[in-house]
């Protein structure tokens, strides 16, 4: 089967830095080594684009700062886009509701402020995430199996007594069918590897992106390991605050983050090499 315009994409972005590694921007007031957002998020990006396949800001993080919040976010968007051109925006808001308003948030995510690819909530079923799904060039990120500690209270639950699958396996079965234009992913915690392994075999052929590595001290070597599949790794290891805060300090934080970024990419790429040999 060949490659959908969005695989190519993702493949190419992970292809030109060797990197797996999805790195999260959540920029943070509280914890941010200097105030200007826009500067730190800059720093970030420069500090590991070397290192890393794709960048995923954060828009909680961003639309808690206000109208100063947003326009910082397209211009970091329009920064990474100008400036590291082929390397993958996706868009974490986890957006999902009935269709014409998700339509509507389609639009905003990829016309306005013109991601690579979004994250979205499909609790409303199929129609509910259709209209992202429409921007064939554009990735679509199921959020599966979340990474917090309560995701298990819906998402692990069957939907019946006796029922084969829980809900998130269910999600991963399903999604297979809604994916006609190869630009369906899964989002799929790294604290639960067991849950990944249930859902790569459900989900054959379509990628996953794996938070909760890093501070969340989720399993990257197991996490990869199922995500592999017939040699191909085809998964993106998403690490957010062990790399945006590697360092508090004004002067180095950028630096500090090239080094965290390029330690994690050189930790999957060693997992990898060790699985291919194996």
């Amino acid at each position: 089967m060949s490659m959908s315009v969005f695989q190519e994409k993702l493949k190419m972005s992970v292809n030109a830095s060797n990197s797996l590694l999805c790195v999260g921007l959540d920029p943070d007031p509280n914890r941010m080594p200097i105030k200007n957002v826009f500067e730190f998020c800059v720093g970030l990006v420069d500090g590991t684009a070397e290192y890393s396949g794709a960048f995923k800001p954060n828009l909680g993080f961003f639309e808690a700062l206000g109208i100063d919040g947003l326009t910082t976010l397209k211009r970091i968007v329009e920064y990474i886009h100008e400036r590291y051109p082929g390397k993958l925006v996706i868009g974490d808001g986890k957006r999902g509701d009935i269709d014409s308003t998700s339509s509507r948030y389609a639009t905003a995510l990829f016309e306005f402020w013109d991601f690579d690819a979004v994250t979205v909530n499909a609790y409303g079923g199929r129609d509910s995430i259709q209209p992202f799904l429409n921007y064939e060039d554009r990735g679509v990120f199921v959020w599966c199996k979340s990474s917090n500690p309560d995701g298990g209270q819906f998402q692990g639950k069957r939907s019946q007594p006796g029922a084969e699958l829980a809900l998130f396996e269910r999600m991963a079965e399903m999604s297979t069918g809604w994916n006609e234009n190869g630009n369906l992913g899964l989002v799929v915690g790294a604290t639960y590897p067991a849950e990944l392994e249930k859902v790569r075999e459900l989900a054959p052929g379509i990628p996953i992106l794996v938070p909760g590595v890093g501070s969340q001290q989720g399993d990257l070597a197991r996490s990869l390991r199922a995500g592999m599949e017939n040699g191909f790794a085809n998964i993106l290891i998403s690490s957010s605050r062990s790399i945006n805060y590697a360092s508090v300090e004004a002067k180095n934080f950028s630096q500090a983050a090239g080094k965290a970024a390029k330690m994690l990419r050189d930790e999957i790429n060693a997992v990898l090499s060790d699985i291919s040999h194996h």
